[in-house]
């Protein structure tokens, strides 16, 4: 169970680094996965690795980016999505994510936002397999972590199975050995991200059928997947899952057996009121630097989703949390509407 609440600050050379278990991660999803919310799903769950939210090449290096890449010690093991298309400069923030401690750096090319399109990030370089390919080859030749790939299954008009197939042939020809799978298509012209979540169909048998044409990968499943049993079923297929919108909407219900089920791990799960209690613990030393309740304790809201006082709960963070001045007394009086 996580108890340290430091920055991790030490330097590359301190820090040993391990393949992550990809058997079962959380999602990098934007303005969802930041270190607020990956500290809330550890607490659930020693084993999942977590992912970053996408972090762009121009931020890190022109930005601020100890901001960027800040995480508590107690995330790990955690991996760094990094968004763009300039292999030197993607080399260079690779180095800064190995330099922070992090355990794996993954290139984004699922994204399908008009905003990073217009910079040739995301789900738009599907259309340049070997750009990609030469982005993974300079990444991998900066850093000694894992270096991986989260891409969809097509775009647009391109969207056949042998196009797919063409695309993981060109990129594995950087050395790149793991590729997350979103099983759906993007439609870049005429669908909102939103919308490219939930209308083009998903196609989960293309995803096998990869791994089947190449053995030698890492082929990890994502897109969809709502509880531990469509994960067994996956993983008979191919050798991890990701799950985004379900292990963020209802977060204890799907992560808390994760270990056990999918690790083979001894059951030692926090309950819903202790993971509540460590959350008021964090609050209480980020609000000490600054950081509104609100940003902490909206990861939480669905905490007791199905659960007696869940609605109550919500209900009274929704409206209490945001308010200037709001402190962890906030989350003490929403504890006190779940029933003992």
């Amino acid at each position: 169970m996580p108890s340290s609440l430091q920055p991790s600050t030490k330097p590359a050379s301190a820090i040993e680094h391990t393949e992550p278990n990809r058997r079962f991660s959380v999602a990098p999803m934007m303005d969802w996965t930041d270190r607020h919310c990956r500290y809330f799903h550890r607490l659930l769950s020693r084993n999942a690795l977590l992912y970053t939210e996408m972090v762009t090449t121009g931020a890190l290096i022109h930005g601020d980016a100890r901001r960027f890449l800040r995480y508590q010690a107690a995330e790990h093991p955690i991996a760094l999505q990094l968004g763009g298309s300039d292999p030197q400069a993607l080399a260079q923030c690779s180095r800064m994510a190995e330099d922070h401690g992090y355990d794996e750096v993954n290139l984004n090319v699922g994204c399908p936002s008009d905003r990073v399109q217009n910079n040739m990030i995301g789900a738009c370089l599907m259309a340049h397999p070997q750009l990609v390919a030469d982005c993974l080859e300079r990444m991998q030749s900066a850093v000694s972590i894992p270096v991986t790939v989260k891409h969809r299954l097509g775009i647009d008009d391109m969207d056949s199975y042998e196009e797919l197939h063409h695309f993981v042939d060109v990129v594995r020809g950087s050395g790149c050995r793991t590729f997350i799978v979103h099983a759906r298509k993007a439609i870049l012209k005429g669908l909102s991200p939103k919308e490219n979540r939930d209308i083009p169909p998903l196609r989960y048998e293309w995803v096998y059928r990869i791994k089947q044409a190449f053995p030698e990968l890492e082929i990890i499943i994502n897109g969809g997947i709502k509880s531990l049993d469509e994960c067994d079923a996956h993983l008979e297929q191919v050798d991890g899952v990701m799950v985004g919108r379900e292990a963020y909407q209802n977060p204890y219900s799907l992560l808390a057996d994760v270990d056990s089920r999918l690790y083979g791990a001894a059951p030692g799960t926090v309950s819903r009121l202790e993971a509540l209690q460590q959350m008021i613990a964090y609050a209480e030393q980020e609000l000490g630097e600054r950081v509104n309740l609100g940003h902490i304790s909206r990861h939480i809201l669905g905490l007791f989703h199905a659960q007696r006082g869940g609605k109550q709960f919500r209900r009274y963070l929704s409206e209490n949390a945001h308010k200037p001045g709001a402190g962890p007394e906030v989350l003490r009086q929403a504890m006190e509407r779940i029933p003992a």
